[in-house]
C-alpha cells in the first residue's frame, strides 16, 4: 500500500482493513455527497441548530482529504439547495458566514494538495461576502488537477434544468432536431464534468432532494444513516466499497447474461 494512504488509514485501523478490501483501479470516478443530518446531530445533544453545521464542517474537511488521497477525481458536495433559504433567517446567515470562514482558513488544504475548488448553482443568490470569497478561491485553485471539489450552493435540480433550456432558447443557435442530451449536458453548471458514478446521501433520508437530477440517471446510491458530523473517512471506504460491489449496467442485461451472450 502507498505510503500517502497508510498515513491516512494507519495499519491495525478499521480503515486500513476496509481500504484493503477495495481495488484502487476501479474507484468511482465522480462521487457526490448529500449532507444531512447536521440539524438532527445537534438536537440530540440539546444545541442550537448551527452548532449542528459547524461540527458538519469538520467532516467536509476530513472527506475532502480522504477522497483525494484514495485517487478520486471529482467530489462534489450539496452545500446548500435553493429550497433552504426557507430556513429561518439567522440560520441561513449562520450558514454563509461558516462557509466563507471555513473556505478562507482552508484555502491552503486546497492550494497545498493540489486541489481545485468549483462552484455550481445559481450564484446571483448568494450573498455578496461569501460569493466574493469564493470566486477568489476558484480563480486561485483554477490550475490545480489532483481532484476538483465542487461546492452546490443555492442549487436546484429542477432550476438548473430550466436554467439551460433557457440559455438554449436565448442563444437560437441550435435548432430542435440538433438538440440531443449532450448538446443540452453543455448547457448546466455541470458542463465538463462527469456524471457522478456514487451518491452518498447520509442520515438515512431515502430521496435525492432535488440534487443533481439530470446527471445521476444511472448513479450508483448509497444510503447512510449516519448523520453528516459523524461521517467520517471510514464511512466513505464503506460507501466505496459497496460501489464496487454493484453490478453497473446502464440499462444492458446483467454480467453474466452478458458473457454468456458473448460466447453465443
Amino acid at each position: 500500500m502507498e505510503k500517502h494512504l497508510e498515513a491516512f488509514f494507519p495499519p491495525g485501523t478499521p480503515e486500513h482493513a476496509l481500504l484493503a478490501r477495495i481495488d484502487l483501479a476501479r474507484l468511482p470516478r465522480h462521487i457526490a455527497v448529500i449532507m444531512d443530518g447536521n440539524g438532527r446531530w445537534a438536537q440530540q445533544r440539546g444545541l442550537p441548530r448551527v452548532k449542528g453545521h459547524s461540527a458538519g464542517a469538520a467532516s467536509v474537511k476530513e472527506i475532502v482529504e480522504a477522497a483525494a488521497r484514495l485517487g478520486v477525481g471529482w467530489l462534489t458536495l450539496y452545500a446548500f439547495s435553493s429550497e433552504n433559504w426557507k430556513r429561518p433567517a439567522a440560520e441561513v446567515g449562520r450558514l454563509w458566514w461558516l462557509l466563507r470562514q471555513h473556505l478562507g482558513a482552508d484555502v491552503n488544504l486546497l492550494t497545498d494538495n493540489d486541489l481545485r475548488l468549483r462552484v455550481i448553482g445559481r450564484r446571483e443568490g448568494i450573498p455578496g461576502p461569501a460569493l466574493k470569497e469564493l470566486e477568489r478561491v476558484e480563480t486561485l485553485t483554477r490550475g490545480n488537477k489532483r481532484m476538483t471539489v465542487v461546492f452546490a450552493l443555492n442549487y436546484g435540480g429542477r432550476g438548473e434544468i430550466v436554467d439551460a433550456a433557457r440559455a438554449i432558447m436565448t442563444e437560437g443557435r441550435i435548432v430542435p432536431e440538433r438538440l440531443d442530451e449532450t448538446a443540452f449536458a453543455d448547457h448546466l453548471s455541470t458542463a465538463g464534468i462527469p456524471d457522478p458514478d456514487l451518491l452518498i446521501r447520509t442520515s438515512g433520508e431515502m430521496r435525492v432532494s432535488n440534487f443533481l437530477l439530470w446527471q445521476i440517471a444511472y448513479t450508483e446510491i448509497h444510503v447512510t444513516p449516519v448523520l453528516w458530523p459523524d461521517f467520517r473517512r471510514r464511512h466513505l471506504l464503506e460507501a466505496v466499497l459497496e460501489y464496487q460491489q454493484r453490478d453497473r449496467r446502464f440499462g444492458d442485461v446483467p454480467s453474466a447474461d452478458r458473457r454468456a451472450r458473448g460466447r453465443t
